[in-house]
């Protein structure tokens, strides 16, 4: 059925109201991020003035020249922050393909309490398990490294990447497993040449949500398993910005837009990826 067959299915009014419910609803989604951006260029003088003014006056992007001055390893920090969440993501996707199609495409026994014991792990906040992480963390002598944040990374986000990709394969027709064991292929080979192509929109999605969440969890685990500046990452680095007797709001606006930058541009630059149907045609009926 086409879209325009769908949309006639709809009275004007009711047109209007869906797309006025999408604007509210992008509103409340953008209108902190565009405030912040206000923030940014606005002098800290104007930030707490009466009447408060939304739009900055004599505003300028000062405060993104003087955040690098004020904190000399900023570029550090973010440096960090993506080289973390970069391997986090590659070991996730190493991890999660196999298990996701395994758990897709086959049947044995403990497999519904395998998926139920990653849906526990996911109810458990990581500060629950600091204490424990610490004590391992500390035996195995791996302090004050990128290792200490990578591997609870990886394991705190491992179990709902397996959920969203085993979903997504699901979807992929069996009869193309079966065509590729008539034909004597391995379940290797299947993998890596049958569903990898056809999951690909999947993956990428996967990819994306990992490295997001890789992103933004770094503080408590930062904060707990380093104490050197160099390992350092993003969350904490933003600390620098909140003095003894007042917080530089515009400054710290300024690194946050700035910090955001690199997760922004991979997903600009997957976006393209995320593409549903490849499937559509592999299986004729």
């Amino acid at each position: 059925m086409s879209s325009a067959a769908m949309i006639d299915r709809y009275r004007w009014w009711e047109i209007v109201l869906i797309y006025c419910g999408i604007a509210l609803f992008l509103f409340f989604v953008l209108a902190p991020f565009f405030e912040g951006f206000m923030v940014s260029l606005k002098p800290l003088s104007q930030l707490f003035s009466s009447p408060y003014r939304f739009w900055p006056e004599n505003g300028s992007f000062e405060a993104y020249r003087t955040m690098w001055i004020s904190v000399p390893g900023f570029a550090r920090y973010i440096f960090n922050s993506f080289f973390i969440s970069t391997i986090v993501t590659l070991i996730v996707l190493c991890l999660v393909i196999p298990a996701a199609y395994a758990f897709a495409k086959f049947e044995f026994k403990g497999m519904g309490i395998l998926l139920g014991a990653f849906l526990t792990v996911n109810m458990f906040s990581g500060a629950v398990l600091l204490i424990p992480l610490f004590r391992l963390m500390r035996s195995m002598g791996v302090l004050n490294t990128y290792f200490a944040m990578i591997v609870p990374g990886v394991a705190f986000l491992i179990p709902s990447a397996i959920w969203l990709l085993r979903t997504y394969m699901i979807r992929i027709p069996q009869e193309l497993n079966e065509a590729a064991y008539m034909d004597g292929a391995s379940h290797f080979y299947t993998l890596r040449r049958v569903i990898l192509p056809i999951a690909m929109p999947g993956i990428i999605v996967v990819a994306i949500t990992t490295f997001i969440g890789a992103y933004a969890q770094q503080f408590i685990f930062a904060l707990t398993f380093n104490s050197k500046t160099e390992y350092m990452p993003l969350p904490v680095g933003l600390f620098a910005y909140f003095g003894k007797q007042e917080v530089i709001w515009n400054e710290l606006m300024a690194a946050s837009f700035v910090g955001i930058a690199p997760a922004m541009v991979v997903i600009f630059f997957l976006q393209r990826y995320l593409v549903g149907g490849l499937t559509a045609g592999a299986v004729k009926q």
